[in-house]
């Protein structure tokens, strides 16, 4: 297994310079105020594709020899990974198939095939992702690019708390989502080596939480297809992410649905940022764990933007 090193985040960051937006900070006293905390939004809804995940899906895609590219990129996703490597193949000018679940939002499978990516449905689960996207690698021969567990994607994801620490001084902690793990991975790497006393939270839904519970027991416990309003965050650790989540991660926290949904229209309200219920979770975290976050700077990664207007959670 290799571990991405900083070397491979500075290199990510020279690659995919051309192809990605360098997110804005936001901040909300209102919000300040009722957590205790003075918090940084790092707004990768408003990177391209609307989401973080074009970091690592161009990092990995403009990495590949032209023989590679050739056969085109392959991947299994709910939804962000599949449309940010479809957009990172578009640039590219090779083919990419996605494998996602039937459940997964009208509005992420229309953005995959808007940026000329094909889809392949399979069943909400994740045994039943892998084994149809195994039929479509067999078919195609493309390169796979994992969602997480791969470290061209965790080096690409590493730039976004890169970009944070240069746009905000003083920072005591960085919260972001836990599915499977990426992005979280991503802010270890590039923390633990360039800011080690910045402490690195992740933030999971009760409904969804494998990681959590992999933390306090040491060892990867994955659920195969749990229920949750933050459809980004279903997936299970794998040995890569689970590297960096279990040396580097401080704490993981949970939040109900309804925790969830509240931060989402809080944001929506006081920010006016649409974001998804994926990236809810750290805000509902802090607001739900104030005494731990009490006084201090805190970096949350708001890690998407892709949301079904027609289906919001409290409609």
């Amino acid at each position: 297994m290799y571990i991405p090193t900083l070397a491979d985040m500075s290199a990510a960051e020279e690659r995919i310079r051309p192809h990605i937006h360098r997110t804005p900070v936001l901040t909300s006293s209102f919000i300040n105020a009722l957590a205790g905390a003075e918090l940084f939004f790092k707004c990768e809804n408003f990177q391209k594709a609307g989401a973080f995940k074009a970091r690592g899906a161009s990092n990995a895609v403009f990495g590949l020899s032209d023989a590679q590219a050739a056969k085109g990129v392959a991947t299994h996703s709910s939804g962000n990974h599949g449309t940010c490597l479809s957009y990172a193949a578009g640039r590219r000018g090779i083919p990419c198939t996605v494998v996602m679940p039937r459940t997964a939002p009208q509005a992420k499978k229309d953005a995959v095939r808007g940026y000329g990516g094909k889809v392949v449905e399979c069943e909400p689960s994740t045994s039943s992702r892998e084994a149809v996207f195994a039929e479509v690698v067999a078919e195609t021969g493309a390169e796979f690019v994992h969602p997480y567990n791969d470290p061209r994607v965790i080096a690409g994801q590493a730039t976004c708390s890169k970009e944070l620490i240069g746009q905000v001084d003083g920072l005591d902690a960085v919260i972001a989502p836990i599915g499977g793990g990426g992005m979280v991975s991503g802010t270890c790497l590039t923390l633990s080596n360039l800011a080690p006393h910045i402490r690195v939270y992740a933030a999971e839904p009760e409904q969804a939480d494998d990681a959590y519970r992999s933390f306090r027991a040491g060892h990867i416990i994955a659920d195969d297809a749990p229920n949750t309003v933050a459809d980004g965050l279903k997936v299970p650790l794998k040995e890569l992410t689970w590297h960096f989540v279990r040396n580097h991660v401080t704490d993981i926290l949970t939040a109900s649905e309804e925790e969830i949904v509240d931060a989402m229209k809080l944001v929506w309200k006081r920010m006016k940022m649409v974001m998804e219920p994926s990236s809810a979770v750290p805000l509902a975290t802090i607001l739900k764990n104030r005494d731990l976050f009490a006084g201090k700077r805190v970096g949350i990664i708001i890690t998407g933007g892709n949301v079904d207007l027609d289906k919001l959670p409290w409609q």
